[in-house]
């Protein structure tokens, strides 16, 4: 059934055993000074294990003083026995490692011990950072050419050059970017002139039978004077003249609105830069590699197919799933975690820094635990109840049953998946209830489920499980004004269900994600939206870019956004604010956040009958799925 994808590939003298690429994401595994460490070592090691042909280690600096704290470093040779201590772990799962060579331009300066080199001067505003001298460009050329001879050193099977998503040699080539006068910057031959001398330095340090990757942008997004394809597909043939075996094309850059590209959201449909992929294979005739989210095996099998591209990078797969590609393999498709482009873990817990060490998944935690979580049985199996079937719930359910234990999860209603279910009904986010149903019917297969069944203080305590897990979740918080019987009013909840159908002028009380989505569901079929905040910004509680996308599909939609605007009361005409400014409306949406339900009764019972409970997810604290997933999670390794 998926035979384009399971066909071998080879390039010189390397053979892929499949067109499954895990691409190189940043993960910060890496120490404080850039080695490898055991966790990133047994990061990759589990993906090789699931099926993957090939693992390429993300964003590691050639270059040392512009190398940033706990990203991989290539740039001495201390440095090379832990890199071999890293494809040989790939190596014994029967995989193959690629190493990607990067120098990260502006993206450096999240490290401010780091040295920021840019090509030419930039404007920050306060101060200018200049751009490198001819001698910083021999020098960080040669550091290429280096750090390919400790990578063939350290035993990876191929070398990618990393020249997309703003660092230096994209921001060379990009006229949007470079504005040098010499033999650097100008013409398009002259910003070639530094990249094809990297080429050529790390072709030089390599063998003449190991494949050459470059990950190159399509084009440049929203970036005047930018990087038009047509310049890239020059490039790249003459980049192939130079050695370049395959090309890696990618989008993005990080002074505009396209940094949504390099780790797109769920707000961007599967594939969005496969044509661009296709036409430059075409033009160049090169082999190429198709990327942007490719996240279902139905979806890949066909772009191979179709002869779109010759490999296809799966990497936010293989973050919630390490085994997606053998379940593939082996036609397991049910049993997937599908990838949702929910960006939570991924991106944010990447971009994170104080909160997060490294990067997780909102639909598995067990990223960067894959050596020290490896839900061995307990010895003491227990039976564990788990009210609520919510996404937490879920987790907790299928983690203890791993684990040997018996869960038996309750569910109030008559369907498994709570607030995940709703957050689907927003437009363009049907993936969130597509996993959750997903998920629910995986939980259905395993363990023992009741729907339509309320967990009481009594049935707590008169069939004594062992231990009790709180999933309960949250309602919203409904709103209450002095003459509120004078406008129609609803949930935003309602709207999203389908349960309100609202026309003519509508206001939504709440700019977080929840309130935006209503807006976007309203406009979307018609209104006239205006989204009013109490606090200084809209979308407070979206991940970066998540709230680019989300921000541009508000100003599409023609809806207004109002921010530090407190609501007062309702009136006939419409909404009244505390400045005694009143916005006319026909409808008024309530979308001020969630309360968790009290699960008072439910803990003073297991608390009489000396029963271990945990509460975990909305019951705890409204937060997002990734929280309520990751609590789940950890309480059902606790048991």
């Amino acid at each position: 059934m998926y035979d384009h994808l399971f066909t071998p590939i080879q390039i010189r003298d390397l053979e892929l055993k499949n067109r499954i690429i895990l691409p190189a994401m940043g993960t910060r595994m890496a120490n404080e000074k850039g080695e490898v460490t055991d966790r990133l070592i047994a990061y990759h090691a589990e993906r090789a294990k699931g099926g993957c042909a090939l693992n390429i280690v993300e964003v590691a600096a050639v270059h040392r003083p512009s190398s940033p704290a706990h990203f991989v470093w290539i740039c001495e040779d201390s440095l090379i026995e832990g890199h071999r201590k890293l494809t040989d772990a790939i190596h014994a799962q029967g995989g193959k490692a690629g190493i990607q060579l990067w120098q990260g331009g502006l993206a450096v300066s999240m490290d401010p011990k780091a040295q920021v080199l840019l090509p030419s001067d930039m404007n920050l505003g306060k101060y200018t950072i200049p751009g490198i001298n001819k001698e910083q460009i021999k020098e960080v050329i040669t550091c290429y050419g280096e750090a390919a001879r400790r990578a063939v050193e350290a035993g990876y099977d191929c070398i990618e050059f990393h020249l997309a998503h703003n660092y230096l040699p994209h921001s060379f080539l990009s006229g949007g970017l470079n504005h040098r006068d010499d033999e650097y910057g100008g013409s398009f031959e002259n910003r070639c002139r530094f990249p094809l001398a990297v080429i050529d330095a790390i072709r030089a340090n390599m063998p003449e039978t190991m494949p050459l990757f470059i990950r190159i942008d399509a084009h440049d997004d929203f970036l005047e004077n930018g990087l038009t394809i047509e310049e890239v597909i020059a490039f790249c043939k003459i980049a192939k003249e130079h050695g370049v075996d395959v090309l890696d094309v990618s989008r993005g850059n990080i002074l505009t609105a396209a940094t949504i590209y390099e780790v797109p959201p769920i707000d961007l449909p599967h594939g969005f830069n496969i044509e661009n992929a296709s036409r430059i294979r075409k033009e160049t005739g090169m082999l190429t590699i198709g990327v942007g989210r490719i996240n279902h095996a139905d979806f890949a099998q066909s772009l191979l197919a179709e002869d779109k591209v010759d490999m296809v990078v799966m990497g936010r797969a293989q973050l919630a799933d390490p085994q997606f590609v053998n379940k593939v393999k082996e036609g397991r498709i049910n049993d997937i975690v599908h990838c949702v482009g929910c960006n939570q873990g991924c991106y944010d817990g990447f971009t994170d820094v104080i909160n997060r060490p490294f990067i997780t998944c909102m639909r598995n935690p067990q990223i960067g635990h894959e050596a020290e979580h490896r839900f061995e049985k307990a010895k003491d199996p227990k039976t564990v109840w788990i009210v609520g079937g919510g996404v937490g719930g879920m987790e907790a359910a299928k983690i203890l049953k791993e684990r040997g234990h018996h869960p038996v999860l309750f569910e109030a209603s008559d369907h498994l998946g709570g607030q995940f279910i709703i957050a689907g009904q927003a437009p363009g986010k049907k993936e969130m209830s597509d996993a959750a149903i997903e998920m629910g019917e995986q939980t259905l297969r395993c363990c023992e489920v009741h729907l339509n069944t309320m967990v009481t203080p009594e049935k707590i305590k008169e069939e004594k499980p062992d231990n009790v897990l709180i999933a309960i979740g949250a309602v919203p918080i409904d709103l209450h004004f002095a003459h509120e019987d004078q406008k129609h009013h609803v949930l935003a909840n309602d709207v999203l269900m389908g349960k309100e159908e609202l026309q003519g002028k509508v206001v939504v009380i709440g700019g977080g994600l929840v309130g935006l989505e209503a807006a976007d569901d309203l406009a979307s079929k018609g209104c006239s939206v205006t989204v009013v905040e109490m606090k200084d910004a809209i979308g407070a509680d979206l991940g970066s870019l998540r709230k680019i996308t989300v921000m541009m599909k508000m100003k599409q939609l023609q809806v207004e956004l109002k921010s530090e605007c407190k609501v007062s009361d309702l009136n006939e005409e419409g909404i009244v604010l505390e400045s005694g400014e009143i916005i006319p409306c026909d409808h008024v949406v309530y979308a001020v956040g969630s309360r968790s339900l009290d699960s008072t009764s439910l803990v003073e019972a297991c608390k009489s009958c000396n029963i271990p409970y945990q509460i975990i997810g909305d019951a705890k604290a409204a937060r997002r799925a990734l929280n309520a997933i990751e609590e789940g999670y950890y309480a059902a390794m606790e048991v």
